[in-house]
């Protein structure tokens, strides 16, 4: 007995244990609705194909909210930085024109990044208005290089560029969810084991504490969003490789990666931020919309049950605080208690 109360009490405090339950239950609901569909490996190799792009934009965005920030600029970002990897592709010679590419687009990824951190942080202006400006722009500015047409990544499906992004060499396994599964964990050490981390969180809890504790507060803030635009610029890198063609609004996956950030268990308020939560609450919202299209449901259900799904979540999320299951059993005596006194 005490084994099992001391195992409970551990995988309660793992960080995005609760969502990687719903994403259990929900894949074991969907079998059960869906089997012909569900019990093959094909769907979930389609998971790891699609989500992501959204993951990892999510994991950046994850960073950006812990601080007490929001970027609503990264969706162009990833436009940009797919016409800035199309155009080193098709204006230099094949051999390393998808290097060039790849290195202007995280080059602009950063600029973006760098120039959102200085409205914020240098001249004062609240995030949620410099990155919305900054979205429009770019996204104009995306639009306007490429003349409002898409362009073909010409010969890449033998890039060994592409193979090692975007390939499949292992097991028919999709390289681009070894790459977000690696940079999840990358994150989740530089945002718990490292000094940037502890001065987002510091940041995100209180500002003014920070600075007096000795927490560079503009550097910090200007250095996260330049994070940030790279982090999109990969999605965006990601996203033009595994189609081989860039179009203008590739980057239209905001709600789902601010949805998948919340539904995580990361703080809207700052100061407390789960990447392991975005990284299962990512194929939970990506997972969704086909798996209710497989139940043979009317495809005019998909946002209702969307929204129900992550309304759920996040009240589990908000319910058990940091993995404290008890504290939502709690709860519900609390509820009931109150209800049998009326």
């Amino acid at each position: 007995m005490n084994f099992f109360k001391t195992l409970y009490k551990f995988l309660g405090r793992l960080e995005g244990f609760a969502i990687a339950i719903v994403l259990l239950v929900l894949y074991v609901v969907l079998i059960m609705a869906a089997p012909t569909v569900f019990t093959r490996p094909m769907i979930y190799m389609s998971f790891l194909e699609t989500v992501p792009p959204t993951l990892i934009a999510a994991l950046g965005l994850t960073l950006v909210i812990t601080a007490g920030e929001i970027d609503l600029s990264f969706p162009a970002v990833v436009s940009l930085s797919g016409f800035a990897l199309s155009w080193g592709w098709k204006t230099f010679d094949p051999a390393y024109g998808a290097v060039i590419g790849i290195v202007l687009a995280l080059a602009a990824g950063a600029l973006v990044g760098y120039l959102n951190g200085l409205m914020v942080a240098r001249i004062g202006v609240p995030s949620i208005m410099a990155t919305l400006a900054a979205n429009f722009f770019w996204y104009g500015i995306s639009i306007l290089l490429a003349g409002g047409l898409q362009q073909t990544l010409k010969g890449s499906g033998e890039s060994f560029v592409r193979q090692l992004l975007v390939g499949r060499p292992f097991f028919n396994i999709p390289v681009q969810a070894l790459w977000s599964l690696a940079l999840a964990v990358f994150l989740w050490f530089v945002l718990n084991r490292h000094k940037f981390g502890e001065s987002v969180m510091f940041i995100g809890d209180n500002a003014n504490v920070a600075r007096v504790m000795g927490v560079n507060v503009e550097a910090t803030r200007i250095r996260l969003f330049t994070v940030q635009g790279m982090i999109a610029a990969f999605a965006g890198i990601i996203v033009t490789l595994d189609i081989g063609v860039f179009y203008p609004d590739q980057g239209n996956f905001l709600l789902p990666a601010m949805a998948s950030v919340f539904v995580g268990g990361t703080s809207i308020a700052g100061g407390a931020g789960s990447i392991f939560g975005t990284f299962f609450g990512s194929y939970v919202i990506g997972s969704l919309a086909a798996g209710v299209v497989a139940t043979t449901i009317s495809g005019y259900w998909v946002q209702v049950v969307e929204g129900g799904v992550m309304a759920a979540v996040v009240v589990l999320n908000a319910a058990t605080g940091k993995g404290d299951f008890g504290g939502l059993f709690n709860r519900f005596r609390q509820v009931g208690r109150g209800s049998g006194e009326t």
